[in-house]
């Protein structure tokens, strides 16, 4: 029996017939594509110092993503000028997604403002891979201040204008910049007394030689305790797990302020986006995790709940151009 002549074949089969070949081979290299990440150890930027809030956070998630692919992801401690140099390395990278960088409102949304000779572009140089979490701050005074409340510190500050100030841990940090936006929104006249860290500022602040601090929850609540500080409000949308019982500064007499500091993941500018969405589900499975969500608790950090890249991006966005105007409304400068 002779075969039948390719011509009597019709066209539309051998078109569908191609296609679906075609198909065939295309969708499982894109699986595999995304599938094979990572084949080896990732590294993990973190622009700060080691045993920082920023690396005890990386390490939190980093140890729950490591047993969860089979590889390591191996934290890589840059720090200086407040993030700003562990970035710019981050930034040129390979965009094969084993460089990334775990980083903060710092490098993203503030220092661009702050500095003009940034070793990058915060908005071109990398990829948003996936947020992490948040960390709400704690409005302190000093006991002698005779305020119990955010509505009385408001009003003796303006009783008593210019008689007032406010620690930070240096210029253009998000201490200074959380205490700024208060006074900005009370219309408060009070002075900036910037420390090198926070660690001296706790013990002026608790002699009454400052009078406010905007410090973290988890360094801060102890002196609470103690009785050594008094602690007015949280600076968060929501009341925070840590400190239940104190109100947040917008519900307890400035309503529209908050302030918290996000922790998410960039990659190097031109990951493909199939990479970009393998490694994205991989954190957001991390941080839904009961024992990460709980250890990130601890640190007063609230995981985020899991967002795509797109939206990680325009979070960072609507950030980046609040603190642009604080920043420039209060005319603060690091260059």
């Amino acid at each position: 029996m002779k075969a039948l002549p390719s011509v009597l074949l019709p066209r539309r089969a051998i078109v569908a017939a191609a296609c679906a070949l075609a198909g065939a081979i295309a969708l499982p290299a894109v699986a595999q594509g995304q599938a094979s990440w990572p084949s080896h150890p990732v590294r993990l930027v973190v622009p700060f110092p080691a045993s920082g809030a920023t690396d005890l956070v990386a390490r939190v998630v980093a140890q729950r993503m490591s047993q969860d692919l089979g590889q390591q992801l191996v934290i890589d401690n840059r720090p200086g000028a407040g993030g700003t140099i562990g970035a710019g390395e981050a930034a040129k990278a390979s965009p094969d997604g084993y460089t990334l960088l775990f980083t903060t409102s710092s490098t993203h949304a503030i220092s661009p403002h702050l500095m003009t000779r940034l070793a990058y572009k915060a908005d071109k140089d990398f990829t948003p891979i996936a947020e992490i979490g948040g960390a709400a701050s704690i409005l302190l005074v000093t006991p002698s201040l005779p305020v119990r409340n955010v509505q009385e510190l408001i009003a003796y500050a303006k009783a008593h204008p210019g008689a007032l100030n406010y620690a930070s841990s240096g210029n253009g940090t998000i201490v200074h910049l959380n205490a700024a936006a208060f006074a900005a929104r009370a219309g408060l006249q009070l002075t900036h007394v910037p420390y090198k860290g926070t660690a001296q500022s706790i013990t002026d602040l608790a002699a009454g030689q400052v009078h406010l601090l905007f410090d973290s929850i988890p360094t801060g609540m102890p002196h609470v305790a103690s009785g050594r500080l008094r602690a007015l409000a949280v600076t968060g949308d929501k009341r925070s797990a840590l400190a239940p019982d104190l109100p947040t500064v917008a519900e307890s007499g400035l309503p529209g302020y908050s302030s918290v500091t996000w922790f998410g993941v960039y990659g190097p500018a031109g990951m493909k986006p199939e990479l970009v969405a393998r490694i994205n589900q991989a954190f957001n499975k991390a941080i839904q995790n009961p024992e990460v969500v709980a250890s990130l608790a601890k640190q007063g950090v609230e995981a985020a709940s899991p967002r795509t890249p797109a939206q990680f991006a325009a979070m960072v966005q609507a950030d980046s151009a609040r603190w642009a105007q604080v920043i420039k409304d209060n005319k603060i400068t690091l260059d």
